[in-house]
Formats: C-alpha cells, structure tokens, sequence
C-alpha cells in the first residue's frame, strides 16, 4: 500500500491535473471548441488514471486489514458513493437521449426554416413576376390609349384632309365653269366681229366636252364616305345599340323582347331614310334641272349637292315615322306609360347613317331577315345565348350590311331549337290601342 501510494504522491499527479485545470480556465474563453474539447479529454484521462490508482490502493489496504476489517466504511462511504456514480450514469443516458431528441427537434425545426424560407423565396419570386406582368400590362394599356388617340387623330386629320378635297373640288368646278363660260364668251365675240359666214364655219366649236370633263365629287370622295360610315355602323352597333339595351332593361324584363325592339328599330329607320332619300333626291333633281349648265351631268350633280347638303335631311321626321311603324309592330311591345321614344337617340343616328350610305356608289343597306329563316353564317353571327346546334334563326338582335347583295358586316342572331313551332304557337304582344299593319 505504502509503495503505491509513494508513487501516486511521487508522480504528483494531483498538481498536474489542478495546474491542467487552471490553465484550461484561463485559456477557456480564447480556445476554440475543438481546443477546450482536446482540454477537457486531457483532464478526463488524467482523472481516470489518479481513480485507478486510487481503487489499486483501496484494494491493497482493505487486504491487509483482513477479511471483516474496513466492512463499515465500505458500507457508509464507497457503496453509497458508488450508486450516486450508477445514478450519474442514468442521468447521463436520460442527457443522451433529451439531446438525442433535442437534436431531432433541431434538425427538424432546421427543416422546417429551410422549407419557411424556400416558400417565402417562391412567394417573392411570384410577386416579382406579378409585378413584373401589372408593368407590361401598364405599358399594353398605355400603348393602347396612344394607339386610340393616335387614330383619333388620324380620323380628325382624314375629315380635314375630305374637307380640303371639297373644298379643292368645288373651287375647281367652279374654274371649269367659269373656263368654259370663258369660252362661250370668246367664240361669241370672234363670230360677232366676223361678218364672213366661211370664217365663220371655220371656227372652232364651243367646248362641250366640258360638260362630262370629270367625274363629280361625291365620286371621287366615294371610297373614304364609305369607310367612315362602314366604321360608323360598327361603332352603333357597339355603342348605341348597348345603351339603347340598357335603357330598355329598366321597363322591359324581357331580354328578347328588348333585342327584337332594337333590331326593329334597325330595319325601320333604314326603311324611313331609303324613303326620306328618294323624295329629298327628287326634289333637289326637279329643282337643279331648270338651270343645270355644269360640266358635271345631272345625276352626278344631284349627287354632289346631296352629300354637300346632307344637314338638310329632315332627320326628325323619319325618327317619328320609325316611332309610328314601331307602334304598329305586332312583334313587339311596350308599356303602356312609355313610348318607344325613349330610344330615339340610337333610331336618330341609325336614320342619319342609313341616309349618307344612300349617297354611296353603290348604296349601302341592311339584309332582309325574318324569324324562323336559315342561319347564315355568311351573314350573322351567333349570339353568346344560342344553342349552336340549331339551323334555324329564332329572332335577330342586330341586321348585317350589304353592298349589292355581298355582306361587309356581319350581323348578329339568336338561333333556337324549334324555332318555327314556338313562333307559330307564342301569341304577338301589341300595344293598346295600335291596330296591327303589318310583320317584319
């Protein structure tokens, strides 16, 4: 015993391992954790070999006090010491596995940050593509606005620039006249102051080609009349048209009724300006033939007054002539309160562009439609309602345009399985009081 513990005291063993502690706690906050693990393994192995040690001369000493001798002082010293040690142990594993489980929850909260941050870097790059998408949408709608304004500038531009060429015209007409009125004046002049009848015959004639020199101006502004009022038809159909719905949609519940009040409307005013032509045509031919002396012809100058005096057209009146025919209409109906004069704005410009289309070479004007005919699809289009299985055309909602029987606009209608057998057996609504002339 006492030479094993000569050698314990003799390797100073103890003092090391104080001076390896106070060394690791001067250096511990300097140390890397590498470094201080390095300092506490140390310190752990050295504690260990002193523990060996020390139970090799417990050993020793217990030997030699005999069998019973140092019995109580195991008792009350090493074995409690002992299960505290095996307590440690337990709490150690308990430690092994609270880690083992903190680390999962680590790793999984890791996971879970990880996964937080990939979604929030997708949200952004979504965000950045919405953004990214609202810019061009801006910019499409700002292109937009500029192309409108730039064609509304256009059009303004084409009007001054129809009428400058009037203008133009009209001053050169009125040289021609007055150059062939020149020359009626001189041939007068020459045969007055020659008496010989030989000199006389061998002057030439007055110029009458004069008179059919060039075609008149509603000829040559033929092509951009009718391209504006072409446009002017479509914007109608996209503007008044829907105005003219939703004013109706206020009295009438009953969309196809309102769709058959306007396509009626349509027809009409078309009827009522083809009629108000003719007779303003007459009346300005009977009135420009007693002095016509033009170089244009008769025809050609009837034409270029009409379109020259296109605001004497008696608009109203044709309006109150679609009203009256509307009136009469077994097709349609209307509250008894209201009149069909609440849509008078859209038969006012329908009877406005009818008139000029009439002035046309050749005239424009709407196709011929009737409930129950074949659908064309040269013709109309297919409303949104339709069943487009069916052959047959229930009811039209806007009327195509024609130039000599060849459509240049499509009109619209609704096609309907039956279409025949519901319009042969539904009763027609008349208003009170309006008796019944005729059906379109």
């Amino acid at each position: 015993m006492a030479d094993g513990l000569r050698r314990l005291v003799g390797a100073e063993s103890g003092r090391v391992l104080q001076e390896k502690l106070e060394s690791w706690y001067r250096d511990y906050e300097i140390n890397s954790c590498d470094q201080n693990l390095n300092r506490c393994c140390e310190i752990i192995e050295l504690n260990s070999q002193i523990q060996g040690q020390l139970f090799t001369i417990l050993n020793e000493t217990s030997q030699e006090g005999g069998h019973y001798a140092g019995v109580e002082t195991i008792k009350t010293r090493l074995l409690p010491w002992l299960g505290t040690c095996f307590s440690c142990a337990t709490s150690e594993r308990l430690f092994e596995t609270n880690l083992s489980l903190t680390q999962d929850s680590f790793e999984r909260e890791r996971q879970l940050r990880e996964l937080a941050s990939s979604q929030t870097f997708q949200l952004q790059e979504l965000q950045e593509e919405l953004t990214s998408t609202r810019l061009q949408l801006n910019h499409v709608q700002q292109d937009l606005k500029t192309s409108r304004a730039q064609e509304k500038d256009a059009l303004r531009k084409l009007d001054r620039l129809n009428d400058y060429e009037q203008q133009i015209q009209i001053l050169r007409d009125e040289i021609s006249i007055l150059d062939a009125q020149k020359s009626v004046l001189q041939s007068r002049l020459a045969r007055s102051r020659s008496p010989s009848p030989r000199h006389s015959e061998n002057k030439s004639p007055s110029p009458l080609p004069l008179r059919s020199c060039s075609p008149g101006r509603a000829r040559r502004t033929n092509a951009s009349r009718r391209a504006c009022l072409v446009a002017r038809f479509g914007d109608i159909y996209a503007q008044e048209r829907l105005d003219a719905e939703t004013l109706l949609r206020t009295y009438i519940s009953d969309m196809e009724m309102v769709q058959r009040i306007i396509y009626i409307a349509a027809v009409e005013s078309f009827h009522a300006a083809k009629m108000a032509y003719r007779q303003f045509k007459i009346r300005v031919r009977e009135t420009l033939s007693l002095g016509h002396s033009g170089p244009e012809s008769l025809e050609d100058t009837v034409l270029d007054y009409i379109v020259r005096h296109e605001d004497l057209y008696d608009v109203q009146a044709s309006v109150n002539e679609v009203i009256r025919s509307m009136n009469i209409n077994p097709k349609i109906s209307f509250p008894p309160e209201i009149d069909f004069i609440v849509i008078s704005t859209l038969i006012r410009e329908l009877c406005r562009v009818a008139f000029s289309m009439q002035t046309l070479i050749p005239p424009l004007d709407i196709a011929f439609g009737t409930d129950g005919e074949l659908f064309s699809e040269t013709k109309y289009h297919r409303s949104f309602d339709s069943d487009f299985t069916a052959a047959l055309v229930a009811y039209h909602v806007w009327p195509a345009l024609m130039e000599n029987d060849v459509v240049i606009v499509k009109g619209e209608a609704v096609t309907k399985r039956g279409a025949l057998l519901s319009r042969s057996r539904s009763p027609s609504p008349l208003r009170s009081g309006s008796p019944s002339k005729w059906a379109y």
